[in-house]
């Protein structure tokens, strides 16, 4: 098959991968004690983790091997199946299905990988490839961010509305009837508003953590795509509820993300630390919440927002594009036809 390899990182991942032309096929194991599919895939669909956990280093070598195809997001046709029957029931060879591989040496960004059968499900009707490539990790992470956490009339500030989490996690907290705020630049405050977003806050003329506190303590949910600023946490006493959630999605092993987090998870609040319930969060596969978000898009109560398409051969290209952080929604690749 032919994938998009890497070996080292240094200097970025997008210039270190090639792509080869005779790659093996990754192979299912034999009697699995879960359900396995192998999938040619169609679609693509990179995330910041997609970079970010090859760029660790030595760590990255462990988890994922050498060399390593990286991408988690898919929409594709089941080609072969392993493991438990009844794990493996309604997945047929040749049925299309989309969702999330996990962290693992044989990426998306090839012409065939594998995943548990728990990360996925059927492609619902009338929801095209590309929509549902892009729903794996950002389409379960503002579920599972979101969903556990409110009820109707709910306020939930939203930080980063317009990537692909942001995109997904204020539609979401629409259709369950909350008033959504959301932090934003000028050029994407359209986008957002189109989502449903109640209020905005413009991230480049406002400080973030000031505009919040003057509303006071009413909101239940904090859902921190960005990481920034890093006041926001502390803040969150004066604008969370004091039984509310903070939220913090996207916690990497990068500098940056080392630098913020870790006084968020270790200084107490004594020693000016935040006094809201903190939670760093971690992705839950789960195959129901990956049909209801396939609903939703069906039904056309979630737009899926994809602010670029690339071909195959383009794939630094699109990773290039996500390091910049000006996106918006999601950047899909064409794989397979």
């Amino acid at each position: 098959m032919k994938a998009w390899q890497y070996s080292k990182t240094a200097g970025g991942l997008e210039k270190n991968l090639t792509l080869q032309n005779a790659v093996p096929v990754p192979r299912l194991p034999t009697n699995p004690s879960t359900a396995q599919l192998l999938i040619q895939v169609l679609s693509t669909s990179i995330n910041p983790v997609d970079y970010k956990a090859p760029e660790t280093g030595f760590l990255s070598r462990i988890v994922f091997g050498s060399p390593a195809t990286p991408g988690t997001d898919f929409c594709g046709r089941v080609v072969r199946t392993a493991g438990p029957a009844d794990e493996r029931a309604g997945f047929d060879v040749g049925d299309l299905v989309f969702g999330r591989t996990g962290f693992q040496q044989h990426g998306t960004t090839s012409e065939y990988t594998t995943t548990p059968a728990k990360n996925v499900a059927r492609l619902p009707d009338g929801v095209s490839p590309d929509d549902a490539a892009a729903v794996g990790v950002a389409g379960f992470t503002a579920y599972q961010s979101i969903v556990p956490h409110v009820k109707a009339g709910d306020k939930v500030f939203i930080n980063g509305g317009s990537g692909g989490t942001g995109t997904f996690g204020i539609q979401i907290a629409k259709l369950l009837g909350c008033h959504v705020t959301v932090s934003c630049s000028p050029g994407k405050a359209d986008l957002c508003r189109s989502l449903g977003a109640d209020e905005l806050i413009d991230y480049n003329s406002n400080d973030v953590s000031a505009a919040l506190k003057a509303k006071g303590q009413v909101f239940t949910l904090v859902v921190d795509n960005v990481g920034s600023p890093a006041s926001l946490y502390k803040a969150a006493n004066d604008f969370l509820q004091p039984t509310g959630r903070f939220v913090q999605v996207g916690a990497g092993l990068d500098a940056h993300s080392v630098k913020t987090i870790t006084p968020r998870l270790l200084r107490p609040a004594f020693l000016g630390g935040g006094k809201r319930k903190y939670e760093l969060f971690v992705m839950r596969p789960n195959r129901e919440d990956l049909k209801q978000l396939g609903t939703w898009i069906a039904d056309k109560k979630i737009r899926v927002v994809i602010g670029e398409t690339y071909e195959f051969g383009d794939v630094p290209k699109a990773f290039e594009k996500l390091k910049t952080g000006r996106t918006m929604g999601k950047l899909v690749i064409h794989v397979g036809k």
